[in-house]
């Protein structure tokens, strides 16, 4: 199927490169203005499609470069609408001298009604030299958590874990917490029976948690940790484990950590409570 895909859009790379070379001989053969206007403006968007396409062939390891192409493919939109758009007025007769001015008078005119565009452009500059997140990386942004699928110019996209995707303008991403920079703990509370002896049993945690570890080297970065009793619950004594994953496996990491208590638990003879009701009656 990927090797499908990857044909597929083979093909569309050869179609867009020839109906941009067929639109530049019709605009080179033309005389009317109008004409060579329309062929000039879908050229450079058969040309900016063409080459966003072939940006998507590249699909580099590091979260750095794969930022600089997201950011690239948005630039491309806006450098083609610029062409265009000067271009255009050009071929049809237009004094873009005049018209330079006229749209600089009008830039402080509107300049604070587009103040909201200006700052994520200008935010996104800064993120892009300053590095704060990059494509791939894990980031939670006013409680929404998820992945960075994508920077561009005005906006950035992140998907979270149930493939939602949040569009939130540069000048937004505030207060970012990146969980990519450092590894996260998965954590596990779990009740042991009030009659358990206790010392007894925490000698034996050890030898569980080695075991746990090297059973799931591909999930845990070290050996689960015991941290203590956690809770004098209305059932159970709550012990608290923690264990340090990718921030990328935290909620799977945390899952396989309460199993494997559970299992192991089980295997020392050691029954996990569940909640009971006791009647007294006079």
């Amino acid at each position: 199927m990927k090797e499908n895909h990857v044909a597929s859009r083979a093909i569309r790379l050869v179609l867009f490169a020839a109906l941009a070379g067929g639109l530049f001989a019709l605009f080179q053969s033309t005389r009317s203005p109008l004409v060579k206007a329309g062929a000039m403006a879908f050229a450079v968007l058969a040309a900016e499609s063409f080459l966003t396409l072939v940006l998507s062939f590249l699909h580099p390891r590091s979260h750095r470069l794969r930022t600089l192409l997201t950011l690239a493919a948005s630039l491309l939109k806006y450098i083609a609408l610029i062409v265009i758009l000067c271009w255009g007025l050009s071929i049809l007769g237009v004094d873009l001298s005049t018209i330079v001015t006229t749209v600089g008078i009008l830039a402080l005119v509107l300049g604070f009604g587009a103040e909201s565009l200006i700052a994520d452009l200008v935010t996104g500059t800064f993120m892009l030299f300053e590095n704060q997140y990059n494509v791939g990386d894990i980031v939670e942004v006013n409680g929404f958590r998820g992945t960075v699928k994508e920077i561009g110019i005005r906006t950035t996209s992140i998907i979270d874990a149930g493939k939602n995707i949040k569009i939130i303008n540069n000048s937004d991403m505030k207060n970012i917490l990146n969980r990519s920079d450092n590894a996260s703990l998965a954590v596990s509370n779990i009740d042991i029976p009030y009659e358990t002896d206790l010392p007894a049993f925490e000698k034996k945690l050890p030898g569980l948690m080695t075991r746990i570890f090297e059973a799931h080297k591909d999930v845990f970065l070290s050996e689960p940790v015991y941290l203590g009793v956690q809770e004098l619950a209305p059932s159970g004594v709550t012990l608290r484990f923690i264990a340090e994953v990718p921030e990328d496996k935290i909620y799977s990491g945390a899952r396989l950590l309460n199993r494997e208590l559970l299992v192991g638990f089980r295997a020392l003879e050691v029954e996990v409570p569940f909640p009971q009701l006791d009647l007294h009656q006079r």
